[in-house]
C-alpha cells in the first residue's frame, strides 16, 4: 500500500504556520491560528488514503520519506524566502530562485544520463509540461509577492488551497472519486484556512 503524494505534501502548511510563529513572531491571534492549524492538520490525516500497490515493502517507505521531505523542504522555502526577499523586489528574487531550481533539476538529469530521453518526449505531452511550466511560474510570481508583503503563517494555507482545484480537475478530467473522509478532511482544511485568512 502507498500513501497519495498530495495530501502528506500539505503537511508543510502546518511546519510553515509553526515556523512563522517561532521565527516571525507571527503570534497575532495564536490560539485562533493554532486551532485552525489542528483543523488543517486533521483535514490533511483524513485525505490521507491507502490504496493497493504492486511495489514492496521498501519502495512504499521511499514514498512516505520523499514525501515527507517535500513537506518539510516546502516549508523551509516559505520561510527562508520571507528572509530572502525582504529587501528584494520579488520578481527579481523569483527569477533567482527559479535560476537554482533549473541548475539543480538539470544537473540531476545529467547525473541520472536521463537527457537522451528529451527526444523521445511525445509532442502532446511536452505541450502540456510547457502549460505546467507557465503555470508554476506564475504561481510563484504570485507567491513571492504575497509572501514579502503579507503574513507567512496565513498567506502559504491559502497558496496550498490549490489542493482544492487539483481536486476539482481530477473528479472532471480523470473521473477520481473521492471517499467521505477525504471529503471531510478537506472541508476541514478549507475551513482552517479560511480561519486564519479572515480572523488571524
Amino acid at each position: 500500500m502507498s500513501i497519495r503524494l498530495p495530501p502528506v505534501d500539505k503537511s508543510s502548511t502546518l511546519l510553515t504556520v509553526l515556523l512563522a510563529i517561532v521565527c516571525f513572531g507571527e503570534t497575532y491571534h495564536l490560539f485562533l491560528k493554532l486551532f485552525a492549524a489542528a483543523l488543517l492538520g486533521l483535514g490533511i490525516f483524513l485525505m490521507i488514503e491507502r490504496e493497493k500497490a504492486n511495489t514492496g515493502k521498501q519502495k512504499e517507505n521511499q514514498w512516505i520519506v520523499f514525501a515527507l521531505g517535500s513537506a518539510i523542504f516546502a516549508a523551509l522555502t516559505s520561510i527562508l524566502a520571507k528572509v530572502g526577499i525582504a529587501d528584494v523586489e520579488s520578481n527579481l528574487g523569483t527569477a533567482i530562485r527559479t535560476s537554482v531550481v533549473l541548475l539543480l533539476a538539470w544537473g540531476i538529469v545529467w547525473m541520472k544520463g536521463k537527457q537522451a530521453e528529451l527526444r523521445r518526449i511525445d509532442c502532446r505531452e511536452l505541450f502540456f509540461i510547457v502549460l505546467s511550466g507557465v503555470a508554476t511560474g506564475a504561481s510563484w510570481l504570485c507567491y513571492y509577492d504575497a509572501i514579502q508583503n503579507g503574513i507567512v503563517s496565513i498567506v502559504v494555507p491559502i497558496d496550498k488551497m490549490s489542493i482544492l482545484v487539483t481536486c476539482a480537475f481530477s473528479y472532471c478530467f480523470l473521473k477520481e472519486k473521492m471517499k467521505r473522509r477525504s471529503l471531510l478532511g478537506l472541508f476541514l482544511m478549507l475551513l482552517g484556512t479560511l480561519i486564519m485568512a479572515i480572523w488571524c
